[in-house]
Formats: structure tokens, sequence, C-alpha cells
């Protein structure tokens, strides 16, 4: 999921489009994207959508943006989105375990009436001062939290906090990795509203991939190239990583516990890392037949 696009769910002309074009997962607002009079229509277009047997085969992770639990339009929306085939609900200003839990309930309910029999994850956005606090408690509120995911303009704005101020970036962006981690979830980057700054998006983007996130949100679809290229591991990164998965398993036999790849000292941290590279890579088809061969030969 290295991109993620809004969509609103008030301009279903859109939905086609989403669902053809080059984004990881596709995000369906309910919440900011939708003024309150177009929220029943809206939800009613993607239960709609959802239901349609061409969406489920789309190829990509489908995700809904219910509104907060504190508004009226919470329940109306989980029951209506709860369908076969949504993998997450992106959860709004959660701030303790208790909302979380309120949440995997209604979600709960909506998957019983509807016929939903693989269960639908939670994507938590942390967006206030008391989520970053408790991060690490929403992460491991329930199993069926997948990722948390860092809101700064809702973070920063009522604080005065500058939006693009490269210190309090990094140190949200520090804390949400550290509490996704605790729970062994995946962090997931904010959104960036300047659509014309590139430059200023693929510096973020990288900002994020190097503090270990998972993949960006984008708010125009001229982004999702950019986040495409930034976490797709390089050439570079998937050569080092399968050397480092070969000499693995060749340790690993030989009951060795550290060894040398590349000039790097190698232990049980760094494989797994490489590991997940050769994951990825393979998941996106980026190694090569040589690659390939050698991974999957015996030692």
């Amino acid at each position: 999921m290295r991109s993620k696009l809004f969509v609103p769910a008030s301009r279903p002309a859109l939905f086609a489009k989403a669902l053809a074009g080059q984004a990881d997962a596709l995000s369906f607002d309910l919440e900011d994207a939708v003024a309150p009079e177009r929220k029943g229509d809206a939800r009613d277009a993607l239960r709609a959508m959802l239901r349609d047997e061409a969406t489920r085969q789309c190829g990509k992770v489908l995700i809904v943006r219910v509104n907060a639990l504190d508004t009226p339009h919470f329940a109306h929306d989980v029951r209506a989105v709860a369908q076969p085939g949504l993998d997450l609900i992106n959860l709004p200003k959660p701030e303790t375990k208790a909302d979380v839990l309120a949440a995997v309930a209604a979600l709960e309910a909506a998957e019983r009436e509807n016929g939903v029999t693989t269960p639908i994850r939670l994507l938590l956005n942390i967006e206030s001062p008391a989520a970053v606090l408790n991060a690490a408690e929403l992460a491991c509120a329930h199993p069926r939290v997948a990722g948390l995911q860092l809101g700064l303009g809702d973070l920063f704005e009522p604080l005065g906090i500058a939006r693009r101020e490269p210190r309090a970036i990094e140190q949200a962006m520090y804390a949400v990795r550290m509490a996704a981690g605790v729970a062994g979830v995946y962090a997931y980057d904010s959104a960036f509203g300047n659509i014309k700054d590139e430059v200023g998006f693929r510096a973020e983007a990288e900002l994020a991939r190097a503090m270990g996130f998972l993949g960006k949100t984008c708010i125009h679809p001229s982004q999702i190239a950019i986040c495409n290229d930034v976490f797709r591991p390089s050439d570079d990164d998937i050569a080092h990583a399968v050397r480092v998965v070969i000499a693995t398993r060749v340790a690993n036999r030989d009951g060795v516990g550290a060894y040398v790849v590349d000039g790097k000292m190698i232990d049980p941290p760094f494989a797994a890392r490489a590991q997940a590279v050769v994951d990825d890579a393979r998941r996106m088809a980026l190694l090569s037949a040589d690659q390939l061969s050698a991974l999957d030969a015996p030692v």
C-alpha cells in the first residue's frame, strides 16, 4: 500500500476512474470531503459501489473513512459500508482504547447484518495530542487494528504548529512509528495539501519511508506516481536484500550467528529487514529471473 488516494464519496462519477488508476489503495471519504446535507446520498453511493462485483475484483485495498464516533453519522456510515470486499475502515479522531472498542462493536454488528465473513480491519487516525500520547494504547487496543495513520493538519493547526516545520514532522512521525511498532502494526503517512508542490511532497514521502512508514496518502492523482516511486524498494536495495537472505540461509544451516554481506555485519534484525524487502519485491514483481532462481534454490 505505497499510495492511498482519497476519493470523495459524494462524487460517484470519480469512482470508476479511481478504481482503474495506479493507486495501491483507495480511501472513499465520508468525513471532511462530504457536506452534512450530502452524507446520506454519499453513503448510499458507496454501499452500491461496494456491492458491485467489479469493485471487489479491482485488486486494490478498499478503505472508507467514516465520520467520527461522536457524530450522528458514524453508526449509519458503518452499517452502510461494512460490505464484503471492504478491507479497512479509517476511523477519525480516536483517543482512547474505549473509542477503538466501540468502533469494533459497531463494526461487528454491521458485519453480521450485512453477511460479511472476512473481518474488516481498522486504520486509526492519530490526529490529536491525546491520540499521540495514547498511540501505543490505540494500536494495541484490538486485533482488528491494522495500522496508525498520521494526520498532521488536524494535529498541528489547532496547536499553532507550522504544517511544514521539519522538526515537528519528524517528531510526530517518530512517535507514531514507535507506537505502531509496539503493536506490530504499520504506520501510514499523512496527506500533503499543496498539490502543486511536487518537490515538497516527494521530500515528505522520502522522510516517511526513512522513518519506516508503509506509504503516504494522496489527495490528487498527480501524487500517486511519486508515492509509488518513493515507496518502491530500489534495485540496489533489492539486490542487497537478496544476497542477505541467501547468506542468512547459509548461516542458519551452518549455525553462524553474525556474518558479513557487502561489507556490512548482518544479524537477525538486518536479516528480517532484508526478508521484508525481498517479500515486497516479490509481491511487486520486481525480482529478476536470476534473483528468483537464486532465492528458490535449495541451500
